[in-house]
C-alpha cells in the first residue's frame, strides 16, 4: 500500500511541475471544446461511405431480449449518440434494412446503388428517412458497417463535399464559415467543432472573411449555444471595430451570480480589439474587485495569458505582467497566478512571495510549493552559454531559497527532488 501511495505522490507533483514550468500553448482554439472528431474526420476514416434510405426493421425477439446484457439494451436506446464510424456490438439486438441510394466512396464493387444492406441492432424509422453509412472493409468484399447518421439531403452534401481534412487551412476554415449557426443543428455543431479544433494561427488569416454582422447578433443572442460564446467573442475580436468594442465591454460587464461559459474568449477578443485601454477596463472590473465571482476572475486570467501567447504583442508583455501580479492579492488563484508568473519570468515578485510564504491565507500547501518552485525557476534563470555576471534575480533567489530551506526543509526538498525539467 505504501508503494502505490508513493506512486501517486510522485504522479501529482509531476504533473504540477509540469504545469508549472513548461509553457502550453494550445493547439486548437484556445476558448473552445469540441469532440475529437468531426464529421468530415470519420468521413475521410471510412473505406466506404453511403446514402441509404430506410427499408425495414426488424425488433429483437422476446427471448433475445431476455437474454441481452443490460449494456447493449441500454446502448440500443442511444445509438443516435454514437459515433459514425463506431462499429456494432456483437451482441444481437434486431436489424435494420437499408437501401443505398447513392455512393460516395467504396473500395469494393459489390457496393452499388440499390443494393441492401442489414446491419445489426434495431432503429426505428420510416420507408424513405435517410442515413449515412460509414463502413470499413475487413476481408475480401466484405464491408463493416458502424452506427448509421440519420442524414436528409442537405447535411449528406455538406458532409460529403467538405475539403478532406489535410486540405489547406484557409480552404477547410472557409468552407465551415458558411455553416455557423446553420439551421440544421448536427451541420452547426459540426461546422463550430471544426473551428473549435483549429489552431488560433489558423484563424486569424481569414479575418476578413468572418460573418462580421453576424457575429455581433450570436454574442448577444439567447438561442446561441453558450458553448459557442468564446470562438465568437475570439472572432469578433479579430475582426470587429470599435462598436463591438463597446458591446463585447457590455457583455463583459453583465452581473452574475455564477459561471459563464464562453466569457473568457469574449474578453480574449475584446483585449485585442482595445490593448491597454481595455485592460485597464478588465483589471478594475475583475482583477481588483473582490465581489465579483471567482469564475469571472479565472475567465480574466485566461484572456491575459491568450494575449500574452497569441497577441503578438498587442499588449506589452510588462503591462500583462502586471495585470497578472494584481491577483496576487487573491490566495483562491494565488499559485495559478505564481506560476504564469514564474513561465513569463517576471522575477520582481520575490520580496513579496517571501512575505507571503506562510502568512494567513496562503499557508497552504499548493501555494508554498508554487513559490518554492517559483524561487527554484529564478535561480536556473541565466544566460545562456554561461561567462556573464550573474544577475541579480539570481543571487536574489539564491538567498531566498536558502532561507526557504531553513524555514520548511521538508516541503522544499520535495518540491527539489521533483524539479527534474531545466
Amino acid at each position: 500500500m505504501r508503494f502505490f501511495k508513493t506512486i501517486l505522490c510522485l504522479a501529482v507533483v509531476c504533473v504540477a511541475a509540469l504545469s508549472f514550468i513548461v509553457p502550453t500553448p494550445t493547439a486548437a482554439c484556445p476558448f473552445c471544446s469540441a469532440p475529437s472528431l468531426t464529421l468530415s474526420e470519420q468521413y475521410a476514416k471510412a473505406d466506404a461511405a453511403v446514402l441509404a434510405q430506410w427499408v425495414a426493421g426488424e425488433m429483437p425477439k422476446k427471448d433475445e431480449l431476455e437474454n441481452t446484457p443490460q449494456r447493449v439494451l441500454d446502448a440500443a436506446l442511444e445509438t443516435a449518440g454514437q459515433n459514425v464510424g463506431e462499429k456494432p456490438g456483437k451482441d444481437k439486438l434486431g436489424s435494420t434494412t437499408y437501401e443505398i441510394v447513392q455512393v460516395a466512396r467504396s473500395p469494393v464493387k459489390s457496393i452499388e446503388k440499390n443494393k441492401k444492406i442489414t446491419i445489426e441492432r434495431y432503429r426505428a424509422g420510416k420507408i424513405g428517412n435517410l442515413a449515412l453509412l460509414l463502413g470499413s472493409r475487413s476481408k475480401g468484399e466484405t464491408i463493416e458497417w458502424g452506427s448509421p447518421l440519420d442524414v436528409d439531403a442537405d447535411s449528406y452534401n455538406y458532409i460529403v463535399e467538405a475539403p478532406a481534412p489535410d486540405s489547406k487551412p484557409e480552404i477547410r476554415l472557409a468552407y465551415y464559415l458558411k455553416f455557423l449557426e446553420n439551421s440544421d443543428r448536427m451541420i452547426a455543431d459540426d461546422a463550430y467543432a471544426e473551428f473549435a479544433n483549429a489552431p488560433y494561427k489558423d484563424m486569424v488569416p481569414l479575418a476578413k472573411q468572418f460573418p462580421h454582422d453576424s457575429l455581433r447578433k450570436w454574442l448577444i443572442s439567447p438561442d446561441v449555444p453558450a458553448t459557442r460564446l468564446g470562438l465568437y467573442g475570439l472572432m469578433l475580436g479579430l475582426c470587429g471595430d470599435d462598436e463591438d468594442a463597446a458591446l463585447m465591454q457590455a457583455k463583459i460587464a453583465e452581473k452574475t451570480d455564477g459561471f459563464r461559459l464562453g466569457i473568457e474568449g469574449v474578453m480574449g477578443g475584446y483585449l485585442l480589439l482595445t490593448g491597454e485601454k481595455g485592460l485597464e477596463t478588465i483589471e478594475k472590473s475583475k482583477l481588483q474587485d473582490k465581489s465579483v465571482p471567482f469564475s469571472e476572475t479565472y475567465a480574466a486570467m485566461m484572456a491575459l495569458r491568450f494575449l500574452w501567447t497569441y497577441g503578438d504583442r498587442r499588449i506589452p508583455p510588462d503591462r500583462l505582467k502586471s495585470a497578472m501580479r494584481l491577483l496576487l492579492d487573491r490566495p483562491e488563484v494565488s499559485d495559478l497566478v505564481i506560476a504564469d508568473l514564474a513561465r513569463w519570468k517576471d522575477w520582481s515578485i520575490q520580496s513579496r512571495l517571501m512575505e507571503l510564504y506562510g502568512a494567513e491565507g496562503y499557508n497552504i500547501p499548493s501555494i508554498k510549493r508554487a513559490i518554492i518552485r517559483y524561487t527554484i525557476a529564478s535561480t536556473k534563470d541565466v544566460p545562456a552559454g554561461g561567462g556573464e555576471k550573474t544577475p541579480k534575480h539570481v543571487i536574489e533567489a539564491t538567498k531566498n531559497l536558502q532561507m526557504l530551506r531553513d524555514k520548511d526543509a521538508k516541503m522544499v526538498n520535495e518540491v527539489e527532488r521533483y524539479f527534474f525539467l531545466q
